[in-house]
């Protein structure tokens, strides 16, 4: 509420403002010193001349290197967050279940790849599908980073759905089992659809991971990826700095774009579950459970 003093820390008075807004100038002379020491250091090495950004306003480096490293980059972010998705919701909902062996196996599973680096994966993967399977070269690549992908962001997840679900409030499963609700129909229609909105900042920021992990199999498994392209580029131009910061740049509007369309989804499920003005909202009721057919809180 506005006006209302917090609890977390005191509003400051005029010294404190006037220390903060000297801290604050000082941190910006910092970063505007560095900054320009970097820059000073790249022209000092050549590396902001016109000579090594030229490539970029060709044509030819954006379709022969760049566009199809960045297609390659989100084939490979795609089939991972599709696969990693359920396979993590399965898990998560499994380490809820009421049979001992159930949740034994389940989080051994979470736990077991959750502790393992994705690159150890990637390189396990790719091996395993070159000794035990027929996929060709071609392919085995993109199989072994998108396996290693899902197993890593999968089993994280899986522990996001599992929190997700155990931050609702109790009086939700006890109201759909008093309602004669099976557990199945409870988790499906009652405890997941809520636990989404809360899930859903935690879900984002692993997809910005897998995207942005993306990248480890373009360094060890030469995936012809964003970063694949990169090296390309720089070992025919002699333009590493200017190249890698293009790539940073990309990868920065991706992830930008991938977080504004989760705020906007976020936004949207908030605004369908306002109730109308004057009604009580479900958060208010404890023991309240939105019928799905119709609606409303029983």
């Amino acid at each position: 509420m506005s006006g209302a003093p917090s609890v977390l820390y005191d509003a400051p008075g005029p010294k404190a403002k006037a220390r903060n807004l000297v801290y604050s100038l000082v941190f910006a002379a910092v970063l505007v010193l560095i900054a320009y020491l970097v820059i000073d250091k790249l022209a000092e090495k050549n590396q902001l001349t016109g000579d090594k950004w030229r490539p970029f306003a060709e044509g030819g480096t954006w379709t022969t290197f760049i566009l199809p490293g960045l297609g390659y980059t989100l084939l490979i972010a795609v089939l991972s967050i599709v696969i990693a998705l359920p396979v993590g919701a399965f898990f998560g909902i499994a380490r809820l279940s009421d049979h001992k062996a159930v949740r034994t196996l389940a989080g051994i599973v979470v736990e077991f790849f959750r502790a393992i680096p994705v690159l150890i994966l990637m390189i396990f993967a790719n091996e395993f599908y070159s000794e035990y399977t027929d996929v060709d070269s071609d392919n085995r690549v993109l199989f072994a980073a998108v396996t290693g992908l899902v197993l890593y962001n999968a089993s994280v997840l899986a522990e996001v759905v599992r929190a997700g679900i155990l931050s609702l409030p109790k009086g939700q499963t006890e109201a759909a089992s008093a309602l004669g609700l099976r557990k199945t129909q409870t988790m499906t229609n009652v405890l997941l659809p809520q636990a989404v909105a809360a899930m859903l900042p935690a879900i984002v920021s692993q997809l910005v991971v897998i995207l942005k992990d993306t990248a480890l199999a373009g360094g060890a498994l030469s995936v012809p990826d964003l970063l694949r392209s990169a090296n390309v580029i720089s070992g025919n131009f002699g333009n590493t700095i200017p190249v890698y910061i293009v790539i940073g740049a990309i990868y920065v509007v991706l992830n930008f774009i991938l977080t504004s369309l989760a705020s906007w989804l976020q936004k949207k499920m908030s605004r369908r579950k306002k109730a109308p003005k004057g009604a009580q909202p479900l958060s208010e009721a404890p023991n309240a459970v939105t019928d799905m057919a119709t609606g409303r809180a029983v």
